[in-house]
């Protein structure tokens, strides 16, 4: 008489399908020295860039027109190094003094220390989100709000919580469009089926649908950076499957091979 095999109750855990082929929706490291490459190799990966949007900067004469004066602020939240980028740019344009007293808000750690390259860091008012969300820099912002007067940078098509929220709590900003978003024709490297598409913004995944509004993720996989980036994957009925930052995996590299690690085994 055959033994009855008895259950344990634990539900056995779905494998994450393996994976041997991904497109990062960003440039090519300009150094062989990247971890992206390091991955590649350790795990006979194909790894492909290409980015899906490119920024183009607003000219001092545009900036002008929406008669925002830096030196009436108080505050300023970078939500992007894009944002950071195009902000010095502009302030340098047009010969622009930014205050010593100047405090900076950014979205993550990785932005504030983004700052070194345009402010001596040390010496400055610099606060970011614990945890690289926007609920985090907003409860940041939250803390701070009286008695400041905030400048937002964003691109010109931005749907922006950051904006809402100061609204809502009738904070007094001003938002600053520094920066276009323009999406790169992508027809070429959609045709090579990748088991992964990585996005690193919400305007990367805006390209996609661009290029193809039937777009159907079957059994493409998708990797994200950044709250905005995830959240614009999940707004846009995609099934998110490598997320990044975590407590685990603060950097996308981190994601991508915990996730090829726990596929191989």
């Amino acid at each position: 008489m055959a033994k009855a095999v008895k259950s344990t109750g634990k539900k056995a855990e779905k494998k994450a399908p393996r994976i041997n082929s991904v497109l990062i929706t960003q440039p090519r490291p300009e150094t062989e020295k990247s971890p992206y490459f390091d991955l590649a190799k350790k795990y006979e990966l194909k790894l492909d860039f290409h980015p899906f949007m490119h920024v183009e900067g607003l000219s001092g004469k545009d900036f002008r027109k929406q008669k925002v004066d830096v030196g009436e602020y108080t505050a300023i939240i970078f939500a992007s190094r894009n944002a950071v980028d195009h902000f010095f740019r502009i302030c340098e344009e047009m010969k622009v003094k930014v205050s010593q007293d100047m405090k900076y808000f950014c979205i993550t750690e990785a932005v504030a220390l983004y700052l070194q390259k345009f402010i001596l860091y040390r010496k400055r008012k610099v606060f970011f989100s614990p945890d690289g969300s926007t609920d985090g820099l907003l409860e940041v912002i939250g803390k701070h709000k009286v008695n400041e007067r905030f400048i937002l940078p964003t691109s010109d098509n931005a749907k922006n919580d950051i904006a809402q929220y100061l609204t809502k709590n009738k904070i007094i900003f001003a938002e600053a469009t520094l920066y276009r978003m323009v999406s790169n024709d992508i027809t070429g490297v959609m045709g090579d089926g990748y088991d992964m598409i990585v996005f690193f913004s919400p305007f990367s995944v805006q390209t996609l649908f661009d290029h193809n509004p039937q777009f159907k993720q079957n059994g493409t996989l998708i990797g994200a950076f950044g709250p905005t980036t995830s959240k614009a994957i999940e707004l846009a009925g995609l099934r998110l499957d490598v997320k990044a930052p975590a407590p685990e995996t603060p950097s996308m590299v981190a994601a991508l091979e915990k996730y090829l690690a726990d596929s191989r085994k």
